[in-house]
């Protein structure tokens, strides 16, 4: 900041990323599970979040606000009056920052979370700065997709695209979406008043942990994300017959989990195969599972991913021929039961070039990087400009308790933002 040295806004830079680092274990421990981090879209642990957040937010000035999708908003307004630049827009424009603040069940403490809370470090470094327009920091009340199978809840309702009739399903408990809503305090039919208008809105900026090893193989402490990959997820169904294990004869058995096994092992294939390609099969469910019964049905779910969706979607395709043909080998059936695709997403050029240059400012070897994971991002591209800041994640483990961050990485990621609203703060001045 103006006026200090650069050993001195270095402290302050330390001290901040610290401060973030503490609130990211006080709000661990606000979780569905103790002595695990598991919080759920609006579920009673998400309030007290809520309830700390508004008081940090509201410290530093901010006015606060809970849509109907349970998203939590902090304002950041313009100070145009304040602005020496006589072609400050009167009707200023807002930058959204900000991730997530759901979790998967038994998570670690930074996915999301953090990038929340470096929203709210930014805030409280551009003190009083006069800037010509506004910053929301929003914390997402869902992306995950754990409660009601359906992911990126929050984004949907900032983005306008919420699907009504997804206020019709239930959680495990029976909980319907609707009451869920409703329960937190909030009306399901004023969800549609959380979308912004795209003409208010600068862009989109996503600070994240990168949840995968690149950063620390080379030694930097953050990235810019260049693209965020496509993705496919299927469920598919192998049926054949049950039979006991020690009379029935080899020919000819109708064994689902032979077949099964052989598609698992064309999945890892295909990925090898397809340069930049992640192709996972994560789960494997068998019926009867008994030891001494042949299997009569085999379910996995396959998750394909890469930056060009017509590699992807080839590939998909050719794991489901292959599915069949193994299948029809052995006399089993086969289908698929469950499939979702999600486009690559592109990020905003010019946000991007914006964030490019303030991780030089900060004295950072510039990296880019492609995203192999989803993020509240790829909804907000649908509405919004967006731009994305990975940062170093030790040991690559997330979504997990060994899910690990630096304080001096979260440091230089608040450099990067506080820079990154300086450039853009000149970008829109000379509009």
């Amino acid at each position: 900041m103006a006026g200090q040295s650069i050993h001195e806004q270095s402290l302050d830079l330390t001290e901040l990323a610290k401060k973030i680092m503490n609130r990211c274990d006080e709000l661990a421990l606000h979780t569905e599970e103790p002595g695990r981090v598991t919080r759920r879209f609006l579920t009673p642990p998400m309030q007290s979040v809520h309830r700390l957040i508004t008081q940090w937010m509201r410290e530093l000035g901010m006015a606060v606000r809970v849509d109907a999708a349970g998203n939590l908003v902090g304002r950041r307004v313009a100070n145009v009056a304040a602005s020496a630049d006589s072609r400050a827009n009167s009707n200023p424009r807002v930058l959204i920052v900000g991730s997530h603040l759901d979790t998967v069940p038994n998570a670690g403490k930074y996915d999301g979370i953090l990038g929340v809370l470096l929203g709210l470090a930014l805030v409280e470094r551009l003190g009083d700065l006069p800037l010509p327009f506004s910053i929301d920091v929003i914390g997402f009340s869902e992306e995950e997709g754990v409660r009601f199978a359906t992911p990126y809840l929050g984004s949907r309702g900032v983005a306008g695209n919420f699907d009504t009739t997804w206020l019709g399903l239930f959680d495990s408990s029976g909980v319907s979406m609707r009451d869920a809503i409703i329960g937190f305090g909030l009306n399901p039919s004023e969800i549609e008043l959380a979308a912004y208008s795209p003409e208010t809105v600068i862009g989109f900026l996503e600070p994240h942990i990168e949840q995968g090893p690149v950063l620390e193989r080379a030694g930097l402490p953050v990235a810019v994300v260049s693209q965020i990959v496509g993705q496919s997820r299927l469920v598919v169904h192998f049926h054949g017959e049950a039979g006991h294990a020690g009379t029935t004869p080899m020919v000819p058995r109708r064994d689902a989990l032979v077949p099964a096994a052989r598609l698992i092992a064309a999945v890892q294939e295909v990925g090898r195969r397809n340069d930049g390609m992640r192709a996972t099969v994560g789960q494997v469910v068998v019926h009867p599972n008994a030891s001494n019964v042949i299997p009569a049905d085999v379910y996995l779910s396959i998750d394909v991913r890469h930056g060009s969706d017509s590699i992807r979607l080839a590939a998909v395709d050719e794991l489901v021929c292959a599915g069949a043909s193994l299948a029809a080998q052995d006399g089993v059936d086969f289908g698929v039961t469950r499939r979702n695709h999600t486009d690559s997403v592109a990020v905003s050029p010019q946000m991007t070039s914006i964030l490019r240059g303030a991780v030089g400012d900060a004295g950072v070897q510039s990296l880019e990087m492609v995203s192999g994971a989803g993020h509240d991002a790829v909804v907000m591209a649908s509405r919004f400009p967006i731009a994305m800041l990975f940062l170093r994640h030790p040991g690559g483990v997330s979504h997990h308790p060994d899910e690990r961050v630096d304080v001096e990485d979260v440091a230089v990621a608040i450099d990067v933002l506080e820079k990154f609203v300086s450039r853009l703060a000149v970008e829109e001045t000379s509009v």
